[in-house]
């Protein structure tokens, strides 16, 4: 059965469509990876099921009882409440079914009444089937799941950060009522742990969902099927992500092929209608009206292969080698008053190494990072930095451009002895073209910033990476050609990130922090698991 259909959906706003003459079909027990790069509609789309944006053409028809879970309109919480009493709130409609049930049984002591009999049956199965044995364990293991420790549960929502409020959001969401949930980068905000517990909830899930992410190993585990928004259209594959890929591959080949195929019959023709028309005969004009028709019925049925979507041209350099051994560190230790972190943290790290750093949230990763690039200091412990060890260090937070600058300034100012020719050129590879360079920092969005960043990182041609959840802000085809950057790299990488897909591609160690060392395992992350 049919939880959503969408028929010949157009959608776009003042400045242009987004998707035209889309069409899909959702059941009931579907899991769908919705992709697409940043800006092409995904959100939107959400918007559009949920009734909240109105179509331009079409519509989207939802089944007769679907209940759709969508995180933003839990953003609204009771300040004063409790973490796990607001969670618990998700469960009002038991809970007050609890006590119309407590006062049925209470009237029974003293009356028979069939009624009340039946009503306190109806009561009774209804509770059951909302979790009503096990909503309080149930709401208490899914906060804990996403990252939440014990002592956790009873801080107010007023004292939450905005990454605690997001993960309540979604805990709520998880556990409502709805049977259609739309998700929406339901792992930012998530360590390691806390995604595998979201991927074994979803796997058990026994609704529908529609998932936007640009985790790519979350979609290789979790979806049965890819709709991805590209190019102005709107495509449902079964399959996911690695499906999606090698499919959309073969069908792009395969158009590719037969447009080449189709010009060069098309210049053939009129190759024979140039020669008709040195004849100059009245038959040979009867030949040219019947070739140019030919030539149009050919045009029609073209399929003009889509241009690859713009993307980011990383390219990292080195200007001098490093010695052998790039990182030592020897029994490090590092606290915070009430907050220990890490201690006996022992690591070596060789030339051309590419490194990976996991371990759950707030176990110290960029602590440590920040550490190497001499930014705060360890408590007790050795870092020693190799010969000829040149730096080039991405922090996570891209606090650290100034707002006030256009950014074609924001990166001139840091390379004075490079023309502005040459600035704009290195900009434009990260799509920066025409006035963008003069937009204010303080405009861009957080994928802006972070290309911003990285770009002023390979200006300096580092021999030694040290990067902090690069791919947080990028969409898949950027984390795609950063990769492909990175895996060309000649330099060392020290890299920290939750991105497991990214992890798989690149590492060549695993390095998993704890509070008393660290575990080192040579390989990938799957190796590592």
């Amino acid at each position: 059965m049919s939880v959503l259909t969408a028929q010949n959906l157009t959608f776009g706003f003042l400045d242009g469509v987004l998707f035209k003459g889309a069409a899909f079909k959702v059941e009931e027990t579907d899991r769908v990876g919705l992709i697409g790069a940043n800006g092409t509609g995904k959100t939107s789309l959400f918007k559009l099921i949920t009734g909240e944006y109105t179509p331009n053409e079409g519509g989207i028809v939802r089944g007769k009882d679907v209940r759709i879970g969508y995180m933003e309109q839990y953003l609204d919480c009771d300040e004063n409440q409790t973490l796990y009493d607001e969670a618990l709130t998700v469960f009002n409609d038991v809970m007050a079914m609890e006590g119309e049930l407590e006062f049925i049984t209470s009237e029974l002591l003293n009356n028979d009444d069939i009624a009340l009999i039946e009503k306190q049956v109806r009561l009774t199965e209804e509770i059951e089937r909302r979790d009503g044995l096990v909503y309080k364990s149930k709401t208490r293991s899914a906060l804990m799941g996403l990252g939440f420790k014990e002592e956790d549960l009873n801080l107010k929502v007023s004292t939450l950060s905005g990454g605690q409020r997001s993960k309540l959001s979604l805990c709520k969401l998880l556990l409502s009522n709805a049977n259609l949930l739309l998700l929406d980068e339901p792992t930012n905000n998530l360590d390691i742990d806390a995604v595998n517990w979201l991927e074994d909830f979803l796997l058990k899930y026994k609704g529908a969902f529609i998932v936007v992410s640009h985790d790519r190993y979350f979609l290789d585990k979790i979806t049965t099927s890819t709709m991805e928004i590209a190019h102005g259209k709107l495509m449902l594959t079964k399959g996911n992500y690695t499906v999606f890929q090698k499919l959309k591959a073969e069908r792009e080949l395969a158009i590719e092929r037969e447009y080449e195929k189709t010009i060069t019959e098309i210049k053939r023709i009129e190759g024979i209608i140039e020669q008709q028309k040195r004849f100059n005969q009245e038959r040979n004009y009867i030949t040219i009206a019947s070739k140019e028709k030919q030539i149009e019925r050919l045009k029609e049925t073209l399929v003009v292969p889509e241009k690859a979507l713009k993307s980011v041209n990383f390219s990292f350099k080195t200007d001098v080698r490093t010695g052998d051994e790039v990182l030592s560190v020897i029994d490090l230790q590092k606290s915070f008053p009430g907050k220990p972190l890490f201690k006996d943290f022992n690591l070596t790290i060789y030339r051309e190494d590419k490194t990976f750093l996991l371990g759950p949230n707030g176990c110290g990763k960029s602590t440590f990072l920040k550490i190497v690039n001499k930014e705060t200091s360890q408590d007790a412990g050795i870092i020693r930095l190799g010969s000829n060890v040149k730096i080039g260090y991405f922090d996570q937070n891209i606090d650290k451009l100034h707002s006030e600058k256009t950014v074609l300034d924001e990166v001139w100012d840091m390379y004075r002895f490079m023309t502005e020719t040459e600035i704009r050129s290195a900009l434009a590879m990260f799509l920066f073209r025409g006035e963008d360079v003069f937009k204010k920092v303080s405009l861009l969005s957080g994928g802006e910033r972070a290309k911003i960043s990285l770009l002023k990182i390979m200006l300096a041609k580092p021999n030694f990476l040290i990067l902090d959840e690069p791919t947080n802000h990028l969409d898949i085809v950027s984390r795609e050609v950063l990769e492909n950057a990175l895996s060309d790299f000649d330099g060392t990488l020290l890299v920290v990130s939750h991105d497991r897909y990214f992890i798989n591609k690149l590492a060549t160690r695993t390095v998993y922090l704890t509070n008393n060392g660290a575990v080192n395992i040579d390989g990938n992350y799957d190796k590592y698991i």
